[in-house]
């Protein structure tokens, strides 16, 4: 059951039953991932002939449709015999990707031309034992998730899809929005072999094809937050607030992008917190433009299939900037390749440009301020003292803290 009482079977938009035995087949590795990508391309099209209406209603909030498949001259090689899928508030989500100007057409593309990977560098289980995998050109994030986050994801929508309209976005040619907070896009039910998966799809902070030097994890705490030997074993370690006041990384942007990012960021804390959510993070990526790894990976942008890095806007390698010192600070069109609504290139003191290129965003929003976070706190200042710096707190002081370390973090303050 959601919060405030809603029962999420009980609201029902639209039920379909495939009723023809010729169901198009997606190959993956995974009878998940295959049945994911058949419930992505059905669900999509399911709509494409309905028209969009003139406003949201509060039904559309409790919504669903949801198709149901047995059919036994399947090749259980390609996808199982028996499965369902059912994609919550579909109206609601389609709305939602049109503002954060992902059309129909690129979300197929994104999510069904090829299988989502995982890296085989990078662990696919997160901390909260959510499974991730990637889209096959990495621009999103299909996170597994549990019950309890659907849940939260209901409670939250109505006011999330609010607040992302009064918000609004910047048309421009990289399409910036106006906020940092995750961009949902999609949240499905898989059910295979009886067993069920829950999927929240959103836009991927690091979808760019620059490689991604540095990865930080930010709360604005210094209690217990320091990388874990066995992540800093891998090969790009997610590091976290102490090691980030260690290292000798700043963050270097113009005047008027630290305004502006800082607005979005003080906006967004201040509606988390009247959503009684905390525990999230800031998550920066550092790409390195004057390193000899550019470019990440052209088999994401090019598919399994086919040599051309530049097939569906990857980049080829004679597109790729020489690294002599002139043409490193120098704006230029490969620059502009690598940008994404969470993208902020750096501006040294002299106003020339940098050769770092910075990603940043809000991640993993749907903790709500809970008894189990309420007896953490307990249990934490009791082993650490009242007043220390630990990552579990009330919402309000937890959006505060967090705005306060990134506007120094920003501006290249003293962290100590």
């Amino acid at each position: 059951m959601a919060p405030g009482g809603i029962k999420i079977k009980k609201y029902r938009k639209k039920s379909l039953k495939a009723a023809s035995q010729k169901v198009k087949l997606f190959r993956a590795n995974d009878p998940l991932i295959s049945v994911f990508m058949w419930g992505i391309d059905h669900t999509v099209t399911s709509l494409k002939d309905l028209a969009e209406p003139a406003m949201l209603m509060t039904d559309d909030f409790k919504s669903y449709q949801k198709v149901r498949v047995d059919n036994q001259y399947f090749n259980k090689d390609v996808m199982p015999s028996h499965f369902k899928v059912k994609e919550y508030c579909p109206l609601v989500f389609r709305n939602l990707r049109e503002r954060f100007h992902v059309t129909e057409d690129e979300y197929l593309e994104s999510l069904t031309a090829h299988q989502p990977i995982t890296r085989n560098d990078l662990d696919k289980t997160g901390k909260s034992g959510a499974s991730f995998y990637t889209s096959y050109d990495r621009q999103f994030i299909i996170k597994i998730v549990g019950s309890e986050d659907v849940a939260e994801m209901f409670r939250l929508l109505e006011f999330y899809h609010r607040y992302i309209v009064e918000r609004g976005t910047t048309v421009t040619e990289r399409n910036l929005t106006t906020t940092l907070l995750p961009q949902f896009v999609g949240m499905y039910r898989i059910t295979v072999e009886s067993t069920e998966y829950y999927t929240i799809i959103m836009r991927n902070v690091f979808g760019t094809p620059a490689m991604i030097h540095r990865v930080y994890d930010l709360k604005g705490s210094t209690v217990e937050r320091n990388a874990s030997e066995k992540e800093l074993a891998k090969e790009l370690p997610t590091l976290k607030d102490n090691d980030y006041i260690k290292d000798p990384v700043k963050v270097y942007i113009s005047e008027q992008d630290r305004d502006d990012f800082l607005a979005k960021l003080k906006s967004d804390v201040e509606f988390l917190s009247q959503m009684k959510l905390m525990d999230y993070s800031i998550l920066l990526g550092v790409h390195e433009g004057d390193r000899d790894d550019v470019f990440d990976a052209f088999e994401y942008f090019s598919g399994p299939e086919s040599d051309e890095a530049d097939e569906i806007g990857g980049l080829n390698e004679n597109d790729a900037p020489t690294t002599d010192e002139e043409n490193l600070r120098r704006p230029s069109m490969w620059v502009e390749e690598l940008l994404n609504p969470y993208a902020l290139v750096s501006v040294g003191d002299d106003n020339l440009p940098r050769s770092e290129v910075y990603f940043m965003g809000l991640i993993d929003v749907l903790c709500p301020w809970n008894a189990r976070k309420m007896a953490a706190l307990a249990a934490k200042s009791v082993k650490h003292g009242v007043g220390a710096e630990i990552s579990t707190v009330h919402p309000e002081q937890y959006a505060k803290r967090l705005l306060d370390f990134i506007t120094r973090v920003i501006r290249n303050q003293n962290l100590e």
